[in-house]
């Protein structure tokens, strides 16, 4: 049987061997690379010449003389809220955008941020995104920027930002412009601005129809008088040919038979003068009005002798 002391040799050295274990071997995740400091200097791949990554999997290290570094091949999202951004007309823009990136030179990347710290690399990242749009702004007026030239900015930007960021180990895979607004200050005097041209505008729109409304009342006045002058033209014409006609037939018929027509003429005068229920005539007895009932009444008298 195993001493005591023996034992207690054998777990002090599997403790031993588990604490070295657990100082010298790591795990890479399939997310992340890493690469190994030795006292302060990133190790070198003989082959290469250059830093040496490590790929996902177990690796080990020398404990207490190398460091390891972890960093997300991921692609990154960086939002740059709420940045001025001044145009050419000096008029500042309030711009949200965001940024997709991701590292593709690790030892860059960790020399150039002090270590490998993310928020620093975001930092510069954004500084040098924010001064390449700052130049792109500055040279477009507000009008461009919000309309048609907005793409050609963000290509610009990309491309920009993308150059600016190989210094930082950075691949810039995209970036976009969220929003572009007014500042609170600037808002209310250029929706002054917009609502005094509109106002403008509509009263010029309101006088041009006005007067359009006022000429196509005069024509319609002018076509009314000029109709009706027509008309009461032909109408005179219409007139004065049924008179004319009417004359003809009456000295036709006259021209036939002058005792018949005047006895015709003188029972439409007896019709008209005696169409009412109290209509009264006062004349003398031997009027020529009365004539035909004269001569009706004496032919009457001669009749009763005979």
């Amino acid at each position: 049987m195993m001493s005591a002391k023996a034992k207690t040799l054998s777990i002090a050295g599997f403790v031993v061997i588990a604490l070295f274990a657990t100082l010298s071997l790591f795990i890479v995740e399939q997310t992340e690379r890493a690469i190994v400091v030795r006292l302060g200097t990133i190790i070198i791949d003989p082959q290469t010449k250059e830093a040496e990554v490590l790929q996902p999997g177990l690796r080990a290290k020398i404990p207490l003389i190398d460091s390891v570094r972890f960093f997300d091949k991921r692609i990154q999202t960086l939002d740059i809220s709420s940045s001025r951004i001044p145009t050419q007309e000096k008029k500042e823009l309030i711009v949200d955008l965001f940024t997709k990136y991701r590292i593709n030179d690790f030892a860059k990347f960790y020399n150039a941020t002090g270590g490998g710290n993310k928020k620093r690399a975001e930092q510069l990242l954004q500084e040098k995104i924010v001064d390449g749009l700052r130049g792109e702004f500055g040279r477009r007026k507000l009008n461009d920027v919000v309309s048609q030239d907005r793409n050609k900015v963000m290509e610009k930007i990309r491309f920009d930002a993308n150059n600016a960021a190989k210094t930082l180990g950075v691949e810039v895979v995209d970036a976009r412009i969220v929003r572009i607004d007014l500042p609170k200050e600037v808002s209310e005097s250029v929706f002054n601005l917009m609502r005094t041209e509109r106002q403008r505008v509509a009263a010029e729109h309101r006088a041009q129809g006005q007067s359009r409304a006022e000429a196509i009342r005069a024509d319609a006045d002018a076509k009314v008088i000029v109709i009706g002058a027509t008309a009461e033209s032909q109408a005179n014409q219409v007139r004065g040919s049924g008179d004319a006609m009417a004359a003809k037939i009456y000295a036709d018929v006259y021209g036939k038979d002058p005792e018949f027509y005047s006895f015709y003429r003188s029972l439409e005068a007896y019709r008209e003068t005696f169409k009412g229920n109290n209509d009264m005539l006062v004349v003398k007895p031997d009027d020529a009005f009365f004539k035909y009932f004269r001569r009706s009444g004496s032919q009457g008298a001669s009749n009763n002798k005979s």
